[in-house]
């Protein structure tokens, strides 16, 4: 669905950044909204960013001890 935005103060400072950034509009606010995201994933706490991996690490569960290099070598078809 399209982004549609009717706001002086937002193309204000859109235009702002296109002159900046010497770019078009779509390409300003889409590096806008990609550093924006970025910044605030980079402020979340470690659990909070790592929350996806450890529920899958949980749902697998405990590492199961065994020959884990002669596992990995039949994975990729080696003797």
């Amino acid at each position: 669905m399209p982004l549609y935005i009717k706001d002086p103060e937002v193309d204000k400072l859109t235009e702002e950044l296109v002159g900046l950034t010497n770019s078009t509009k779509v390409e300003a606010v889409k590096a806008a909204l990609i550093h924006e995201i970025a910044q605030r994933r980079a402020s979340l706490p470690m659990r909070k960013r790592l929350a996806k991996s450890l529920e899958m690490a949980r749902a697998i569960g405990p590492f199961a001890p065994g020959d884990h290099k002669a596992e990995t070598d039949e994975m990729w078809g080696e003797d």
